[in-house]
């Protein structure tokens, strides 16, 4: 099959690997679409370098056309959503609940062979189906959306809070959704890019600016959202949270990314600092919430390219250009 292979730091190509058998409790996916994400980045500059070579890919939904011997669930012809987690379910944090700080954590695309390609495996049990009135292609979103139902699980925030979300690119924007359904009175964005601020107006942010200094706010906010990784962004916005506020780290930055904080101030003014890692007891929920509607996939979506692209796909997304980039095998 053709698939898209990161072989070492800095280089991806696409070329033909072998097809995905399953195992028992296994099945295979013909892959409808496979969206990019900032890990695919964090992947190709070799910050997960022990897994390389790999088929990235983590944001996928597609037909199942094989099943494993002891899978009674799915059936062949079936359409999925995949769910990328690899839990362990043994380990400490395993049995305690949080299976996405499990001490073997891996998942599909970021440590096994992932769906930037004709075929992807999965476990059983990672497959979701989805309702007929969902196409198969926007299902790829419910992966990024169930990593911004987890950061609201860790937020708990309260009605009427006051929300900044720095970044108005695919995350962002899924935030600023999000925050608008938990009951937030006032959602601004802030992102340098024009065309990002644009959708984020147009999804009915309260404010967008190129900087949070732009935005009056005195106060501060009682929610303050990273979701670029960007160091910068990132220690403007801890300056941001108002008293008794909450500052959560949602984007994913480069491991040398630094920033730092004022311990009395944290003291002081009872401010929280937090983080959302990847996925927890949210995939089948983003689920339902994308089949109800919660994301318009028009506006999400801004490209979709072949397969046999995914290395300039990679440019464009690391350049900024456009919100959710698919490649379609």
């Amino acid at each position: 099959m053709r698939a898209a292979l990161i072989g070492s730091p800095g280089k991806v190509e696409v070329t033909t690997v072998e097809d995905p058998t399953p195992g028992p409790r296994d099945v295979v996916v013909e892959v409808a679409a496979c969206g990019l994400c900032g890990t695919d980045l964090h992947i190709l500059q070799g910050e997960f370098a022990p897994t390389l070579p790999i088929v990235p890919g983590h944001e996928f939904a597609g037909t199942v056309v094989a099943v494993g011997t002891g899978v009674t669930e799915r059936r062949v012809g079936e359409r999925v959503a995949v769910d990328p987690s690899l839990f362990c379910n043994e380990c400490h944090y395993c049995r305690r609940g949080r299976n996405n700080l499990c001490e073997r954590w891996a998942a599909i695309g970021v440590t096994t062979a992932g769906g930037a390609a004709e075929f992807a495996l999965a476990p059983v049990a990672n497959c979701v189906p989805l309702p007929e009135h969902v196409d198969t292609r926007d299902a790829a979103l419910i992966e990024p959306l169930s990593c911004a139902l987890r950061g609201y699980d860790i937020l708990r925030n309260a009605l009427a809070a006051h929300v900044l979300i720095y970044g108005a690119g695919t995350m962002g924007l899924m935030m600023l959704e999000l925050a608008k359904r938990t009951g937030a009175s006032i959602v601004d964005v802030v992102d340098i890019n024009p065309d990002r601020l644009a959708a984020a107006r147009a999804l009915g942010c309260s404010s967008a600016a190129g900087r949070a200094g732009d935005l009056d706010r005195v106060r501060g906010w009682d929610v303050v959202i990273d979701a670029t990784g960007n160091a910068h962004a990132i220690q403007d916005g801890l300056g941001r949270v108002g008293k008794g506020g909450t500052f959560l780290q949602f984007g994913v930055a480069d491991y040398s990314a630094r920033a730092s904080v004022e311990p009395y101030r944290i003291y002081n003014q009872e401010i929280t600092i937090t983080g959302s890692m990847a996925v927890l007891h949210s995939y089948e929920r983003a689920a339902e919430l994308f089949a109800g509607g919660v994301l318009d996939p028009e506006v999400f979506i801004s490209d979709r390219l072949p397969l046999e692209r995914y290395p300039q796909a990679l440019e464009q997304f690391a350049a900024g250009i456009g919100r959710k980039i698919q490649v379609l095998p």
